[in-house]
């Protein structure tokens, strides 16, 4: 029993835009190592990126949406891809996600398309999340002094507080969380941690003029956990949710920040936190403002898709579950995300049907709520 799932309203809470250029192999495989979170840039000789749980989906998903034959070899899959172009293969795939709503992440660098795009190619709404730590490097790129830069910073936090749908962090994934000390920074340590960050991009700069310029200069992100602790705190002050990418991060290490918010009127929201999803539906189970996130880890494990669902059911509560296909880069990523979780969550739940345990109603409010009413509540959705 699949039919549980309301196709017309699917809220993808977070994902990003889509490559406007067309794509070679290597191009395409390098894209599906990043949704299967293979480590390296190209496939081991005489092996191809294709053969992952996400490549075997993309041609079970989307073949037949450009006109083929399910599991559809690669190079017939890719060759098809060239002939109907990059704008109306993404026309074809995105409008085929029964998606109503995208949150789309813009902090990610290269030429993808935003959310004004992906509204006019897929038909549906769309709304930003905003990047805090992509947003501090604007307002570094045009703040003179320290003290300039933390106004700024602030002033640029609330502005983009009135529009986006959300705030994202990447501080959990690439710089360890936030403990030992998740707590609110003091003034004095905040102007001293900028002014290390601000001075460290000036000095890459001048390297990058003269040519010693190592290859992220002059965009180091802010990696100081004082800073980045302060650029949370000053998005939670704002009162929109914080969105947390994990990205095999353990969420338990966000305890202590979810304890320190609690009350503030800010929600936090787990992302792609496979394989500790159980740790985030934990987490969501103890504190009331902490959401999971579980669509991501559906397109990664493919065939096994229903099984990691059916853990995340287990700990978190059915109101603290959200839906989102994580995808970036490639259309097929958001066939694939709101495919593999339909089905998942029809196996899972119409399971439960089946067995008794659960009245068919039930099991129909509740994928209503993962699929699109949790999200519209948590960020406002009309």
């Amino acid at each position: 029993m699949t039919d549980i799932l309301p196709v017309a309203d699917l809220v993808d809470q977070h994902c990003h835009g889509v490559l406007r250029t067309e794509l070679g192999l290597g191009t395409f495989e390098a894209r599906l190592a990043t949704a299967a979170a293979t480590a390296g840039g190209q496939p081991a000789p005489g092996t191809t990126f294709f053969d992952t749980q996400t490549g075997f989906a993309v041609r079970r998903w989307c073949s037949p949406l450009l006109g083929l034959e399910p599991h559809c070899p690669p190079a017939g899959y890719l060759a098809r891809r060239r002939e109907l172009g990059v704008l109306e293969t993404g026309r074809r795939l995105l409008r085929a996600t029964g998606v109503s709503t995208y949150l789309v992440d813009t902090g990610l660098p290269g030429d993808l398309t935003g959310p004004a795009e992906i509204a006019v190619v897929s038909g549906a709404d769309a709304r930003e999340l905003v990047r805090l730590e992509s947003l501090a490097e604007q307002v570094a790129d045009t703040s003179g002094t320290v003290e300039s830069f933390l106004a700024n910073l602030a002033e640029a936090v609330h502005t983009s507080a009135a529009s986006a749908a959300a705030f994202t962090s990447v501080a959990a994934a690439r710089h360890g969380g936030l403990d030992p000390d998740p707590g609110l920074p003091g003034p004095g340590a905040v102007r001293g941690a900028a002014g290390r960050w601000l001075a460290g991009r000036e000095a890459e700069r001048r390297a990058a003029r003269t040519g010693g310029g190592g290859p992220r200069a002059p965009y180091t992100a802010p990696d100081d956990p004082v800073l980045l602790r302060h650029l949370l705190w000053t998005a939670v002050a704002c009162g929109r949710p914080l969105q947390f990418h994990l990205h095999s991060t353990d969420p338990q290490r966000l305890a202590g920040f979810a304890a320190a918010t609690a009350g503030l009127g800010s929600d936090l929201v787990l992302l792609h936190s496979y394989p500790y999803h159980r740790h985030a539906a934990q987490l969501a189970s103890v504190h009331p403002h902490v959401y999971a996130d579980v669509g991501a880890a559906l397109a990664r494990t493919g065939a096994r898709a229903a099984a990691v669902l059916a853990e995340v059911l287990e700990l978190a509560p059915f109101g603290k579950l959200l839906f989102s296909s994580g995808a970036q880069g490639l259309p097929e990523l958001h066939v694939v995300g709101a495919r593999q979780f339909r089905e998942a969550l029809g196996r899972v739940l119409g399971g439960w049907v089946a067995d008794g345990a659960w009245s068919r109603a039930d099991a129909t409010r509740v994928a209503a709520m993962i699929a699109s009413g949790n999200a519209r509540r948590v960020y406002g959705l009309t």
